[in-house]
């Protein structure tokens, strides 16, 4: 009693209410209100206090690895010398850590020491076994040994991979574990015409190389979410990937597109996440982070976007912000048909070194977005630095404009990978072919 009056006040105190807390929680029992304490306080633990440090950081992994990717030529010489029939060639800084090695595949854990940014920390299952799915099959409340849904439930960490090629259809959400990789490397994994991947109050995921689409909404019941747990669950949204109250989260080289809600949703508090090298089409409301004007406790939120490409027939929401301190670094946006970047609730945004492509339509031109009047949103910082602008692209700034000066002492005067490198470091994003035996 005394456990779930402190959860109360804390809850009121951060302004979180419980009816979006629990969201898709139909009986939030002693299991769910566990998990939700400890996701509350791994989100304060977690959040970083000098978020520049981060950014910068990130900056200067990327600025070294264009350094190594010349050879000693400019990057813009660069962009019209790169053949299909050069031998591997990592061209980000998390490639480089591991795709050039022809025994890849014999060193898959190397993969949880790659990562940057604010989900740099997430090491999956680095320190469990390997566990090989072989089974395409879901069962949603008693799932076989060798299926997706039996990996992703067990208590232990784990690393998981796939015996073979796989088209997964999900029957209900599907929800995971703490301490878990999802690996689909040397393999052409999909998730497809059912439900989509559940993230809710854990820690310490990695999801790489997956293809997740035509991703529709979940009708609920009763769901196993644990070894020890299962419960009763509502709709599901239909997101591809939700992140709710979770933290440590690092989504690499995703294949997504034509999912029923977002394609990648970060919710409730859910906090020190990356986002890199995916590649996403054919979508409306791509990715939400921070669902409600009222959810404050994404004011904790810290999210890396890197080397993502957004690319054809995507709408808006690339991302959407509430809240929250968000790097969005070295994107290549190539088509979006009402914006690209928005937000409400006063979100930190940091734009620098993307390329932004607008259409022909005059009306769509603008790469930002602001739920809110211009004497409001005039004192948010959304800074854009060394971003390409094409066919009349344009971002309103906004706040402080001087933030790299500021911030001399942190960043030691390096900036971001240029725009016009975006489509460089973006080149090898989405789900890679790779061939065991081979660099990848």
């Amino acid at each position: 009693m005394a456990n779930s009056k402190l959860f109360l006040v804390i809850l009121i105190t951060f302004g979180v209410i419980v009816p979006s807390l629990v969201a898709h929680i139909a009986e939030f029992d002693g299991y769910w209100r566990r998990r939700a304490e400890e996701s509350l306080e791994n989100t304060h633990n977690l959040y970083h206090p000098e978020p520049e440090k981060v950014t910068a950081e990130v900056n200067k992994a990327v600025v070294q690895s264009l350094k190594e990717v010349s050879s000693n030529t400019t990057a813009r010489r660069l962009l019209g010398s790169i053949r299909k029939n050069r031998p591997c060639e990592a061209t980000n800084p998390i490639d480089k850590c591991w795709r050039c090695d022809p025994k890849w595949a014999d060193n898959r854990k190397r993969l949880a020491d790659c990562g940057i940014g604010f989900g740099k920390n997430a090491t999956g299952g680095k320190h469990g076994e390997f566990y090989v799915v072989t089974d395409d099959s879901d069962d949603t409340m008693n799932p076989k040994i060798g299926t997706l849904r039996h990996a992703v439930t067990q208590k232990r960490p784990l690393w998981i991979i796939f015996q073979r090629d796989m088209v997964i259809r999900l029957v209900q959400e599907l929800i995971m574990e703490s301490d878990k990789t999802i690996d689909a490397r040397g393999t052409r994994v999909y998730i497809t015409g059912g439900a989509g991947l559940t993230l809710q109050f854990i820690r310490n995921v990695i999801i790489h190389g997956l293809r997740i689409n035509n991703i529709g909404v979940g009708s609920g019941g009763l769901i196993r979410d644990s070894e020890e747990h299962f419960g009763l669950r509502t709709q599901s949204d239909g997101d591809g990937i939700s992140i709710f109250g979770s933290q440590n989260i690092w989504i690499d080289h995703v294949s997504m597109k034509k999912c029923f809600d977002g394609i990648i949703d970060v919710i409730e508090g859910s906090t020190a996440i990356t986002i890199s090298n995916g590649h996403f089409t054919d979508h409306n409301e791509v990715m939400l982070f921070g669902a409600h004007d009222n959810s404050t406790i994404d004011e904790k939120m810290q999210i890396t976007l890197a080397f993502n490409h957004f690319g054809k027939r995507l709408v808006q929401r690339m991302p959407r912000c509430r809240f929250g301190y968000v790097h969005i670094v070295n994107n290549d946006y190539t088509h979006w048909n009402m914006y690209a970047i928005g937000g409400s609730s006063h979100p930190t945004i940091i734009s620098q070194g993307n390329r932004f492509v607008a259409s022909n339509d005059a009306f769509t031109k603008e790469v930002t977005k602001r739920e809110a009047v211009e004497s409001v949103w005039k004192n948010w910082d959304w800074v854009s630095e060394d971003n390409l602008f094409v066919n009349g692209a344009y971002f309103v700034p906004s706040g402080d404009q001087d933030w790299s000066r500021k911030h001399p002492q942190i960043s030691d005067g390096v900036k971001s990978g240029k725009g016009i490198e975006a489509s460089i470091l973006t080149k090898y994003s989405g789900a890679l072919r790779c061939i065991v035996g081979k660099p990848c």
